[in-house]
């Protein structure tokens, strides 16, 4: 199996990104619950040829359409070894809780947070982002926000319009609905608006609502702009919100120190969101929340509960327990595949693969205004480019033309909408893409854009 995988990792180029599955195949995925066993190696044998062949992609370095890592063979063996040790870190005194907190305790370091605050590792930074609206809320109501809800409460909480969805969502889940979210208007440079939303602010508070939360983009993920970090947290501070920023990806910027001035501000955040498996190629899944205030955190989720018991000695004793700190008591080892790809590459390393990819980002801006087809939509802040073919019938035509890459497997770029315009969207993360996954790129939009462009006159 593992030779198998080796293979596939080095034979990544001479694949396409990404194959349609045939039905057939989709058909052997719909049989009746196996009720006797059968040999590992037919298994593995239908992993090869049912499912390895039609993947998602973003391991290939032709894949750029969405914000994902590409992984690691360092990685993919911590899963192994974090899968045969089948640790759960939903608390108790054991070794995989002290590499958990190693961890967070290097992110702590590397982000600018204080030596108190706190964090933890959870799927993604969907999670961490409604851990940050939970922690916020406990800020505003205490205990009453747990206990008896926040219906009557008439919260407000504040970003861009280039929020990522899950925020939201997140203040759905969290009992206070997405109607209370402004969602403020960007300028030219795809950064929330100050004025505006200085001006939503005092609005909602004449209005007798109560102004709680301010979230900060670190990357937004269609643009990967960054808010202007700094101004947010002296207006947050000014107006007594909870600061919390969704650096889903763009945090981790502050590895690289070509990036990390652009994230000034980050270190000043109540709480910030972000991933491992994006930027830092960390196998899905691995997101982690950092909070400023462990105490705030901490009665955010913590409950007494008698099976779980604390003791001064024996494995029940530990003085930190994870679920204490988030939704989940039944907590995977993920922890360990940060912690392996951390102390195996480096920060160092990672911060270069980081610069990279930005650099890349800013190559194919140049070959975009190079050519008289091509328009750009908006200003390359990171490592993600969105731009299009200019045409008659251009949001039909660039539809298409995404398609048309994505089925002919050389690179695969995806959608998005840029001040109500179709843009193709290339979001440059893989450690592996080069400026011959960039010459495809741009070849095959042009070659496919004046074909579309001649199938319609």
């Amino acid at each position: 199996m593992l030779d198998d995988m080796f293979d596939h990792l080095e034979s990544l180029r001479d694949q396409p990104v990404w194959r349609p599955i045939p039905q057939a195949v989709r058909q052997r995925f719909r049989a009746a619950p196996p009720t006797a066993p059968s040999p590992l190696a037919e298994a593995h044998e239908s992993f090869m040829r049912d499912v390895l062949p039609y993947a998602g992609g973003n391991l290939h370095p032709g894949f750029m359409g969405w914000v994902q890592g590409a992984g690691t063979p360092v990685g993919m063996l911590a899963e192994m070894l974090a899968g045969g040790l089948n640790a759960n870190l939903g608390g108790r005194d054991h070794m995989p809780i002290e590499v958990e907190r190693e961890v967070i305790g290097w992110m702590r370091q590397l982000l600018g947070f204080p030596d108190g605050a706190s964090g933890l590792l959870v799927t993604g930074a969907s999670a961490a982002n409604f851990i940050g609206v939970l922690v916020a809320r406990q800020r505003v109501l205490g205990g009453a926000g747990r206990h008896q809800g926040a219906a009557s409460a008439r919260l407000t909480a504040y970003a861009s319009k280039g929020v990522h969805g899950c925020v939201p969502r997140a203040m759905e889940m969290a009992g206070l609905g997405s109607d209370a979210l402004r969602q403020i208007v960007v300028s030219a440079d795809q950064r929330i608006d100050l004025d505006a939303l200085r001006q939503a602010i005092e609005t909602d508070r004449r209005a007798g609502a109560r102004p709680f939360l301010l979230v900060g983009n670190a990357g937004a993920v269609d643009t990967g702009a960054i808010d202007d970090l700094d101004a947010l947290a002296d207006l947050a501070e000014a107006e007594g919100l909870h600061f919390h920023i969704d650096g889903a990806f763009g945090a981790l910027g502050v590895l690289a120190p070509e990036i990390k001035p652009l994230l000034k501000g980050l270190e000043r955040a109540d709480s910030v969101a972000f991933d491992f498996h994006k930027w830092a190629h960390v196998p899905y899944d691995a997101g982690c929340v950092l909070v400023r205030d462990q105490a705030l955190h901490r009665e955010t989720f913590a409950a007494e509960a008698a099976y779980l018991q604390r003791e001064g000695r024996g494995l029940a004793g530990g003085d930190w327990w994870p679920c204490d700190y988030g939704p989940d008591l039944s907590r995977g080892f993920r922890a360990l595949k940060a912690w392996f790809t951390l102390k195996v590459y480096g920060t160092d390393a990672i911060g270069a693969a980081i610069a990279r990819s930005c650099v890349l980002a800013r190559d194919l801006e140049r070959r975009v205004a190079a050519e008289p087809a091509l328009e750009l939509l908006a200003p390359v802040a990171l490592n993600i480019v969105c731009f299009r073919y200019a045409c008659d019938d251009a949001d039909r035509i660039n539809r298409a033309v995404v398609a048309d890459l994505q089925e002919a497997g050389a690179v695969a770029p995806s959608l998005t909408t840029i001040n109500g315009k179709a843009a193709i969207r290339a979001a440059l993360f893989n450690h592996r893409t080069d400026e011959r996954d960039l010459d495809a790129l741009v070849q095959g939009v042009l070659a496919l854009g004046a074909a579309a462009q001649r199938g319609a006159a």
